[in-house]
């Protein structure tokens, strides 16, 4: 019985020694001078890349806003000139244009009119 204690406490030394748990070797990571040059041009490029799309998105901006601008501008002209058609039409009637030559003293000849066509 002896035997088989003794055997039994060898056996949980053995399982004592097998549970402790292993430690974690840290690792070095050693970088070749290739590598480095692979990463340091891949952040170079997303660099680059970052700043130009910011820029272009920067530039569509400003474009979009002057568009905008641009066009407000050319609806007020748009209104300008229909404004502007309607002074011509409401100044050029017959009637008009009668009554100011007869207040420059312009008389009216039958005789002596011409009619033009379009």
């Amino acid at each position: 019985m002896a035997a088989v204690r003794i055997q039994q406490k060898v056996q949980q030394r053995e399982q004592h020694v097998q549970r402790e748990p292993k430690k974690k070797k840290k690792r070095n990571i050693r970088w070749t001078f290739g590598e480095k040059i692979v990463f340091v041009s891949f952040l170079a490029f997303a660099l680059y890349s970052s700043v130009t799309i910011i820029s272009n998105q920067f530039t569509i901006y400003h474009v979009n806003k002057e568009v905008q601008q641009l066009q407000a501008d050319i609806q007020e002209q748009q209104k300008q000139n229909r404004d502007l058609y309607a002074q011509v039409q409401e100044l050029s009637t017959y009637e008009r244009i009668l009554a100011k030559a007869k207040e420059l003293g312009l008389t009216l000849n039958e005789n002596n009119v011409k009619v033009v066509q379009d």
